[in-house]
């Protein structure tokens, strides 16, 4: 064909002009810096909010954090140990953020990043690291959460469900704080947009993992670090619940982490840095607060603006077993019964009900769902439940799609809801509630169910309970 022909003379220049460009990019390989080698493939979700609307929503946040949460002087050894370990990390992030790195002195295991930037590492997590590159791997993990903008994308998927275009367009040309106050969505402490999805935990590993690779550091130290976790946590180690709560583990953790760092040109990582056992040993030392310190701390010096202190509702450590006609559940030793062993049953702290709603707590009923053509299935009976408790509780919207687990052995859901708590805040706003619904289908047709509410402020902390609780559940 006319047109498709080249010389030999042609190819021979093509072949020769082809490997003087292999030569050229081998040689620019070969000595540029290693941060010019990890490919940040990742790329952030759809997002209401700006960028510069998360650095300022990071700004306001941490002021209302160190508030909240006792943290080690900017003087400390600790801290200025860890922001120099962040200062290795910011140099080779692949976008400019106003990071900062600060260390909370609890005993939990566990690490937040605000929107925008800030990152805290609570004390009890360089108390467990077995060397730097691990704890380098949580704050970089951390950093992949605030440079893939995950906190504001869930908060725009909510907000994106719950108002039209037009009223989305009025509120985000307002401040962000205004704006947020109006909806009920905030970025404080143990909020629900601070928990992370399994995609999030796995886009902010491989994030995490090039930045350790750049900043010369082991990444798969990163993924020992959570599987050392996850081992804790299958022994019932308390100090890691709140972890996992927060960071749900994905699936092949180690496996992507070592897949991701195949695609990279090999090299020679850090030696073990001798500081990080000063660092350790101070850490040792040291006696952090664990969490319900923390929050009785918090209530005596909160007001609380007609709403129950943490000290009230919040469960006191300690189970009771219910055992009733329909199922069996173990719960805080610190709420009560309300019902009795043939009647549906509430779970709660009498201060985190009103008279007429539960702001805090657990409801176990039975559903009866209609037939249609037939016994009715799993899916069919939960979204029939969905439908008609939206009846009668019109805000309540589905957040996330139903989730298949397992309860007794058997198939189960769960799905994720939020709605307007019954708890008034600042304004006379209603704060915005979580509410997780876990549902079984009986061999008699009937939906069992049960469902954790609590305030979306508290649903960070209220989370290891509801999930021993769920984890206990056994249904007759």
């Amino acid at each position: 064909m006319r047109g498709t022909e080249i010389s030999r003379s042609g190819r021979r220049r093509r072949r020769e002009g082809f490997g003087k460009q292999i030569l050229v990019l081998a040689t620019i390989l070969a000595f540029a810096p290693s941060y010019l080698v990890a490919r940040f493939q990742e790329k952030p979700a759809w997002n209401l909010f700006s960028r510069d609307k998360d650095i300022e929503l990071g700004k306001q946040y941490s002021a209302e954090v160190r508030k909240q949460l006792p943290l080690l002087t900017e003087s400390d050894p600790i801290t200025k140990y860890v922001q120099s370990l962040g200062h290795e990390l910011v140099a080779v992030a692949p976008e400019h953020y106003p990071f900062s790195f600060r260390v909370v002195n609890q005993k939990e295991i566990n690490a937040f990043a605000l929107p925008g930037g800030p990152i805290y590492i609570n004390l009890g997590t360089i108390q467990a690291a077995d060397n730097e590159a691990q704890l380098v791997g949580v704050m970089a993990h951390e950093m992949g959460h605030v440079l893939m903008r995950h906190s504001t994308a869930a908060a725009s998927k909510e907000l994106a469900a719950r108002f039209p275009l037009a009223i989305l367009g009025g509120l985000m040309g307002q401040g962000p704080g205004s704006q947020l106050i109006q909806t009920g969505i905030g970025f404080g402490v143990g909020s629900y947009f601070l928990k992370n999805s399994r995609h999030a935990e796995s886009q902010a590993d491989l994030v995490g993992t090039d930045l350790m690779y750049d900043a010369g550091y082991d990444p798969h130290q990163m993924a020992a670090f959570f599987e050392k976790l996850e081992k804790e946590d299958k022994t019932g180690n308390s100090a890691v619940a709140q972890f996992f709560s927060d960071h749900p583990n994905p699936e092949n953790r180690a496996e992507a982490v070592s897949r991701e760092v195949a695609t990279l040109t090999p090299k020679t990582y850090r030696p073990a840095a001798p500081e990080f056992a000063t660092i350790k040993r101070e850490a040792a030392s040291l006696k952090p607060l664990t969490a319900k310190q923390i929050a009785a701390l918090e209530s005596k010096t909160n007001e609380t603006m007609g709403q129950p202190a943490s000290g009230e509702v919040m469960p006191n450590g300690s189970f009771k077993t219910l055992s009733h006609s329909a199922f069996q559940m173990v719960y805080p030793a610190n709420w009560e019964i309300f019902g009795d062993e043939s009647s549906a049953v509430t779970i709660a702290p009498r201060a985190g009900m009103t008279a007429n709603a539960v702001a805090y707590g657990a409801i176990v009923n039975g559903f009866q769902p209609e037939p249609k053509g037939g016994a009715p299935t799993l899916d069919d009976a939960t979204h029939q439940f969905l439908d008609s408790i939206r009846q009668s509780n019109p805000d309540l919207r589905v957040i996330s799609q139903d989730e298949d687990i397992r309860l007794n052995g058997l198939p189960a859901k769960s799905v994720n809801l939020t709605g307007d708590s019954p708890i008034q805040g600042p304004g006379g706003h209603p704060l915005l509630e979580r509410d997780r619904l876990i549902t079984f289908l009986r061999n008699d047709g009937t939906l069992f169910y049960v469902i954790f509410v609590s305030p979306d402020r508290d649903a960070r902390q209220l989370a290891p309970t509801f999930d021993k609780m769920q984890s206990s559940l056994r249904v007759y």
